[in-house]
This record gives structure tokens, C-alpha cells and sequence, in this order.
């Protein structure tokens, strides 16, 4: 059933004063001194409750947000919420050029696949019957590319791979996904131009019955910008495969290493795109005596949406875990520091909070603050980003076990950032530090996958919070009954700590690391 609600909020309340409001001021002087402050963190720490993180979530999370995709009615809604509580709790608004200084517009653009194809030769083959793209594509005008296979267990010389399409076969669907993870890094790591995986036709009618509906739907970029992320990808026909490889489809096998495939082919994935305008929402704090340095507290604040399940019934993606979890501890963290502030408790560094849009687009939010900073990029400090708290994972729901956090790249550019987080945590919270998808290693690659990435590429430390991936992810029963909230305060409270000691030291921290 479609959900039809009116916006919780006023806009034109928001937007009333058209400028940014002030934080309210103190007649005592601030106190810099890094040990005073230090015994001060547990003060303001604990005004971070299960209970306000609860009501938040109730609010952001609710079907009236009908999943906060971006661009639609119930992104904007979070996002007039988000800036209420920011206005409210005495955080300026530092987008001077807009009329909302809480809002930092970001012009995204919604395309649709148009007219597609690939000529071998002579032959045609259609997009969405012969082959499909699986996110965004290169080829958004006919290009040549120049195929090349490649084998299961064959030697593989990287140099050789750049801007050229890489050709493998997927017959085992039960190893699929780490087959297509491997050479997806491959490509990555030679620059290749695209990933063309050929699909025996069973599989092919599955994956196509299951994914052509969808990929018909609308998708997100950023203006001029494919998704730099990631490598342009395809599923291809047997059909396809074969007459790109030299062969025929009944010949077609992942063991065979000698195809000879055709010196190159024309692939044409045309986009339609019409503006899509969203907004990343911002609140500052303005520090004392190191106000120019700047520490980022991020989260994103878009989900899915809504979709229609196979009996055409709506069904709403609430986001309650990604990440309505990590913008409502946003939001906690935020009122935390100002009431700091406002008793004369610093910070000594300026903090950006900000919940970003289009996270579930490809980072997009984050990646146009890297490359529009409101505040610049060589004054900021630090990023400690919230992504998915609260909830178990597959590992640690066979022990029930609650008190843990994944803890992602904070070694990564600085030893000082590992550091001060490992000591926070044995002061304040003693959670179990898990590093298991620091590793470099890690096939979930989960350190390029949260907006924390577009600050570390540019080569500021980062720590990222997240609590791993569940049976609801992604899934309308994302729900916010589902929170243990308990968990989430702990995680919270761990992410303040971390940031009030990151802006209150007297150095700033060393980037001394290159770790990937």
C-alpha cells in the first residue's frame, strides 16, 4: 500500500531568518586547556541516551519519510528535520552562499538507460535483452573496446589490462560473487575500462528476469561524472559472449584459455538524464583558539526509497540501520558539543557535522563536499563517520553478543587516530574493537564504501563506525523496532569521545601513515 503523507515541517520556517543563526554565547572565557577538557569529556558524553537516539530514529525512520531516497519528498523531509535540530540546538549554518546555510546544495542528475547496443562486427546485440549494465557505464556514446579474456587460474599481466575489457566467464552462480569481487579488484587495480561477465543461459534468463525491471529505474550521478568508483560493468548472453570470444555458445567454458577474441567491438549505453537537485546538511560549531582547524563528523541521511514487490504493493525502505542509526547519533553528537560551548567547554577546533546525500547513489553527497569544501580541505583535521550502529551482524548474533564495533581505516593515514579511538574506548565504553574489514585484504572492501573515503583519498584520516551487514540490509524490514539502542548509545558516545579528544589536543594529529 502507497503511503501519502504531508511534510512534517514547515519549510518557510526554516528558511524565515535567511541566514545563519548564532550559538549562543557565554560570558566566561573558554577553557583551552587540553587536560580540563579531558576531564570534562564524561560530562557532556552521557547526554548521549538511548532514548534521544530513539526518538529521533522514530521521527527519520517512520514510513511518513517514505525511505528518504534521494531527491524525493522524504530526503527533504530529514532534511528539515536534521537543520531543525541543528538551528535549535544552537549550531550555525555555514553555507553562506545559500539562502539555507544549513543546506549545501548538491546538483545530482537522474538518468535512465536510452538507446544501447553492441556491434561485433556486423552483428547486433540489444541492450537489456542481449546484455545488461550493472550501475553506471563509460560508454555513454559509442566507443570501441578492446576485449580481453580472462581465465580462471590463468597468469594475468596487469600492465597489459589498462583501458581494455576484461571478458569472464561466470558458470558456478555458487561462486559468482566472489569471482566477479576478484576480478572486479582486478580491474581496479589495472585500470581497466570495463567487466564484461558471460553468463551461461540458464543464468542469464535468471539474472536478467531478476535485474532488468530494476536497472530500467532511474539511477543518480553527478553531473558530467560516471561513478569513478567503480569499473563500468556488464552480464552478457552466451550469445554475446560467444561472438565476442571467437567461439560458439555451447563452447563456451571459464577452463578454456585460448579464445581469441576480436580485435575490438562498439558499445553504446546511452543515458537520458534530467536534474535531480538535493542537499547535504550542515551544522558548525566554531572552535576557540584552534578554530581554524576543522574536525567532520559525517553520516548519511538518504535510503531506497520505496519499491513495488511482485504483487505491485509499495513497499518502504525505512533505512532505520543505513543510516538513519548514524544520523541520529549525528544529531546527539552535535547538541552534545554545543552544550560545551555554550558552558565554556570548547571545542578548541572548530566541528562540521554533517549528514550527507546520495550515499546509496555512489558517495555522491561526500564526494561533492571533497571537491566543494565549505571549509578547505588542507584545515581539515579529521572525519569520523557513522555508518550502520546498532545492530548485529551475521557473526555476532550466533553469540548475541551486542558490545562490539567494527572499526574501519582509522590507521589507515594516522597511527595518532588508532590510537586516541583504542583510548577512548578502554576509558569510556570498553567495547570490543573488532579490525576484521580493516584489513587491506577484506573482499567486502568496506573501507571504499562509506562517504569517510571521499576525505580519506584526499588524504585526511578518517575512522569509520559500523556495526556489519544483516539479514534486513537493504530491505524493507530495515526497521527501527529492530535497534538495539543500548548498542548504538555505546557506539555513539565511543564516536564522541573520539571526536571531543581529536578537538581538544593540543596538536593537531599526524598523517603518518599510507596504509591501503
Amino acid at each position: 500500500m502507497k503511503h501519502l503523507h504531508t511534510y512534517g515541517f514547515v519549510l518557510a520556517a526554516l528558511l524565515a531568518s535567511g541566514c545563519a543563526s548564532t550559538s549562543s554565547t557565554t560570558s566566561k572565557a573558554p577553557v583551552t586547556d587540553a587536560e580540563k577538557l579531558r576531564g570534562l569529556a564524561t560530562t557532556y558524553g552521557q547526554t548521549i541516551t538511548a532514548a534521544d537516539l530513539s526518538k529521533h530514529l522514530n521521527i527519520i525512520a517512520s514510513d511518513a519519510y517514505e525511505g528518504r531516497n534521494t531527491g524525493e519528498k522524504g530526503q527533504k523531509m530529514a532534511a528539515e528535520y536534521i537543520s531543525k535540530e541543528f538551528r535549535e540546538d544552537g549550531l550555525t549554518g555555514p553555507v553562506t552562499a545559500n539562502s539555507n546555510p544549513y543546506y549545501q546544495p548538491v546538483s545530482l542528475e537522474k538518468g535512465t538507460w536510452g538507446d544501447g547496443h553492441i556491434m561485433v562486427g556486423t552483428r547486433k546485440f540489444a541492450m537489456m535483452q542481449d546484455f545488461f549494465p550493472m550501475g553506471s557505464s563509460v560508454y555513454t556514446t559509442e566507443q570501441s573496446a578492446m576485449p580481453v579474456f580472462i581465465a580462471d587460474n590463468a597468469a594475468i599481466d596487469t600492465a597489459s589490462l589498462k583501458g581494455k575489457m576484461l571478458v569472464a566467464m561466470v558458470t558456478n552462480l555458487a561462486e559468482a560473487e566472489k569471482k566477479m569481487n576478484d576480478i572486479g579488484q582486478l580491474a581496479r587495480k589495472a585500470e581497466a575500462a570495463s567487466v564484461m561477465y558471460v553468463l551461461g543461459a540458464d543464468a542469464f534468463t535468471m539474472m536478467n528476469q531478476r535485474y532488468a525491471g530494476r536497472l530500467r529505474q532511474a539511477s543518480i550521478s553527478l553531473p558530467g561524472k560516471t561513478n569513478s568508483r567503480r569499473t563500468t560493468t556488464f552480464i552478457a548472453s552466451p550469445a554475446l559472449g560467444a561472438a565476442i570470444l571467437g567461439t560458439t555458445p555451447d563452447k563456451l567454458t571459464a577452463t578454456t584459455t585460448n579464445y581469441k577474441p576480436v580485435a575490438s567491438i562498439q558499445v553504446l549505453t546511452k543515458r537520458n538524464t534530467t536534474p535531480l537537485p538535493s542537499e547535504n546538511v550542515l551544522g558548525f560549531i566554531e572552535g576557540s583558539d584552534k578554530k581554524d582547524e576543522v574536525v567532520v563528523v559525517t553520516a548519511h541521511y538518504d535510503h531506497v526509497g520505496i519499491e513495488q514487490d511482485a504483487e505491485g504493493e509499495d513497499k518502504i525502505f525505512n533505512g532505520a540501520n543505513d543510516d538513519g542509526s548514524g544520523t541520529v547519533a549525528v544529531i546527539e553528537l552535535a547538541e552534545a558539543f554545543a552544550q560545551a560551548k555554550k558552558a565554556g567547554h570548547g571545542p578548541r577546533r572548530s566541528i562540521l557535522f554533517m549528514t550527507v546525500t546520495a550515499e546509496e547513489k555512489g558517495l555522491l553527497g561526500s564526494e561533492y563536499y571533497s571537491e566543494n569544501p565549505i571549509f578547505p580541505l588542507a584545515n581539515t583535521v579529521a572525519n569520523v563517520n557513522i555508518d550502520m550502529i546498532g545492530r548485529m551482524d551475521f557473526d555476532y548474533e550466533k553469540t548475541n553478543d551486542s558490545n562490539y564495533i567494527y572499526v574501519i581505516g582509522a590507521d589507515k593515514l594516522s597511527s595518532e587516530l588508532h590510537a586516541i579511538n583504542e583510548e577512548a574506548n578502554q576509558k569510556y565504553t570498553n567495547l570490543k574493537l573488532d579490525y576484521k574489514y580493516n584489513d587491506e585484504n577484506d573482499p567486502n572492501r568496506f573501507y571504499y564504501r562509506s562517504d569517510h573515503y571521499n576525505f580519506a583519498k584526499n588524504g585526511i584520516p578518517i575512522i569509520f563506525y559500523f556495526n556489519g551487514v544483516h539479514a534486513d540490509y537493504h530491505k524493507p524490514s530495515d526497521s527501527v523496532d529492530k535497534i538495539l539502542f543500548d548498542s548504538a548509545e555505546k557506539v555513539a558516545r565511543l564516536a564522541f569521545y573520539t571526536t571531543w579528544e581529536l578537538a581538544n589536543r593540543d596538536n593537531r594529529i599526524v598523517v603518518d601513515s599510507n596504509k591501503k
